[in-house]
Parts: structure tokens; sequence; C-alpha cells
């Protein structure tokens, strides 16, 4: 699977261990940055990320950070950006089968690097379901058309 992958200062050290980790299942991946624990702004990295998953060239991304509610919030005002924070894996599922996200946001300060893995594992084998989430989905993405009066 092709995977954008990124992550703020906060991220740095999970984003590490789940590039090493994705590598070893054979993803291809492209690392959004950034590179190191130095205080960066979220927004500048997620956002190029969800664009690049949006315009179709990724498959699905990933973003690390300290909570994942900030860059969660971000991808998801990116038109066709669906992120959500997950810190379990019945959630990861859930979202994509769901929901489609397409940018998992994941918290360093909030889960441990095995069940990030766990969590990748579900995130990533998941796919969306159609029925009733079709229609939902749908309905979503009718509201990213309109504008705030």
């Amino acid at each position: 699977m092709k995977i954008a992958i990124g992550c703020d200062h906060a991220g740095f050290q999970l984003k590490q261990i789940l590039l090493a980790y994705l590598r070893e299942r054979g993803h291809q991946l492209r690392d959004f940055g950034t590179d190191s624990e130095a205080s960066v702004d979220y927004v500048d990295f997620v956002v190029p990320l969800t664009r690049a998953v949006v315009r179709g060239e990724f498959e699905r991304g990933i973003f690390c950070c300290g909570s994942g509610i900030g860059p969660a919030v971000a991808a998801c005002k990116i038109p066709g950006g669906r992120a959500a924070v997950v810190s379990e894996e019945w959630s990861a599922r859930d979202g994509v089968e769901h929901v489609d996200v397409n940018v998992l946001t994941l918290g360093q300060r909030v889960i441990g690097p095995e069940l990030a893995k766990s969590i990748v594992d579900a995130y990533l084998s998941a796919e969306p379901q159609g029925g009733r989430h079709e229609r939902r989905r749908e309905k979503i993405a009718a509201l990213e058309k309109e504008r705030v009066g």
C-alpha cells in the first residue's frame, strides 16, 4: 500500500517507529516530515500530506503528534480529507469501514508504540463498506460544498 506519513515534533519518535514497522511489511512510504524533535507547527506538515492523499497519490495517510487532535482538525478542513484521532483498534477499523477515514492521527503522548502498530494494522486492513455507510459518506461530502453565509 502507498502510505503518506508525517509528524510534528511531538510525534517524531512514534513516526520513526511506524516508518520501520511499515517498511518491514513492504508498504511504500513517503515521509512528509518533520525530521527532528525541534518545535514546528503540525499544520505545515499535515496539510500537504492530506492534500496528497486526497489527490490519490497515496491510499492512506498517517500523522503523529502529541495528541492527534490538532492535525485531525486541520486535515478535515481540506476538501476530501477525512481524518480521525484514534487510540484503539476498533475505531481505526470502524473509521475506515463507515466513514472512509483517509488520514489516521495518533497521539504519541497518549498511546505506546505497540498499540500504535496494532491501530495502524487495523486501519490499513479495513475497507469502506457500502449501503447505509456509503449514503452517509455522500452526505458528508455534500457538506464540503456548502458555504457558510
